[in-house]
């Protein structure tokens, strides 16, 4: 056991070695460019103040691993958000310090640039705001900046992260979740096989080529012209639109979402439309977990919306045209089509993953 934990410590001293060689090349930090397709687009809702630098990155990803950040000691970002699961959770609710669960199902962590509001209810705006919500939140990480400050100023190695990043040695709250917030940044994920059939590189098997059609719509032929019109609220190559809708869950929802944010009766039950990247890979669905596979969230849709005041309106107008109901093979169709939007190579960057167990 000795021998374990000192090759592990050796080996996190190595990368923090590589940093700050890096670093001391150049007295400012160096500038990072996310590298994205066209496709994604450029609206991105970075903040001005916090620039992305490798010295930056590479802190934020030692803090999003870092358990020193909670109150026990036990819980790191990384515990809600696993790299395997595309950084979602595979538990319906998450447990915190307390052993008290969330009040929601965690979210997928990715192509965070792109969204400017976060969480189920868009409370928080920008990736900064976001991050320290967990972090003080007594019921998750449960611990104030100032005592994360305190704990990381005598942990060997982050007052010098901390200057290579930020140009000094001096430690605060506000540069943590910076560097938190520019690691998150970089979590992009655009190498599926979606990805390779919108760059011409994949040719979608007949049972995905349905699925698509079904999916996003299709004129090709009339017997691919039927949609279930999933792209109104998952379009685009990112799979989303920054809008929340209630989509039929619950007649009188008990949890209100976006309408303790806005106060607005309109909002009642509606939630923010989460990226379909990585769908297959981030089981439970939904803000509450309710379902656990693929094929209940399409049985939801196709059988069992229930109407509302806030239902969202074109869930409203399918189900007055009939065009949610489903056949057994068109939903194995739409799941083929679901698949092409799991990265591999996402859930296995090393780049993304926990440094404080390099070897």
């Amino acid at each position: 056991m000795r021998i374990a934990i000192t090759a592990t410590v050796l080996g996190l001293l190595l990368i923090v070695c590589e940093v700050l060689m890096s670093a001391m090349k150049s007295e400012e930090p160096h500038a990072y460019t996310l590298q994205y397709p066209s496709y994604f687009g450029n609206r991105l809702f970075l903040n001005s103040d916090n620039p992305l630098t490798t010295e930056g990155i590479f802190l934020g990803r030692m803090l999003f691993y870092e358990r020193k950040l909670s109150v026990n000691n036990k819980i790191s970002c990384a515990s809600c958000h696993q790299q395997k699961y595309a950084f979602a959770d595979d538990r319906t609710l998450s447990e915190g310090v307390d052993k008290s669960v969330t009040d929601r199902n965690s979210m997928s962590l990715v192509n965070l640039a792109w969204i400017r509001d976060f969480f189920w209810d868009g409370r928080a705006r920008g990736l900064e705001i976001q991050a320290a919500v967990p972090l003080t939140n007594p019921h998750e990480m449960g611990q104030s900046l100032e005592t994360s400050v305190l704990k990381l100023a005598r942990t060997a190695g982050y007052p010098a992260l901390f200057k290579a990043a930020f140009g000094s040695d001096c430690i605060n709250g506000n540069k943590i979740i910076k560097a938190i917030a520019q690691f998150e940044s970089t979590l992009i994920s655009c190498n599926s096989k979606y990805d390779d059939y919108l760059q011409g590189k994949y040719q979608p098997t007949e049972t995905e080529k349905r699925g698509l059609h079904l999916f996003f719509g299709s004129t090709e032929n009339s017997m691919l012209a039927r949609s279930v019109n999933c792209a109104h609220c998952h379009g685009g190559a990112k799979l989303f639109i920054e809008q929340y809708h209630n989509n039929g869950l619950d007649s009188f929802p008990s949890d209100i979402g976006r309408q303790k944010v806005t106060g607005l009766e309109s909002d009642r039950g509606k939630f923010r439309v989460p990226t379909l990247r990585n769908i297959a890979l981030t089981a439970p669905y939904m803000h509450d977990g309710r379902f656990k596979t693929l094929e209940q969230v399409l049985d939801h849709y196709s059988d069992h919306v229930k109407e509302s005041s806030t239902l969202s309106p074109v869930i409203r107008d399918d189900l007055q045209r009939n065009n949610l109901r489903l056949t057994a093979s068109e939903k194995k169709d739409i799941i083929a089509f679901l698949h092409m939007l799991t990265d591999s190579t996402f859930i296995g960057n090393k780049t993304f993953s926990n440094p404080h167990l390099a070897k």
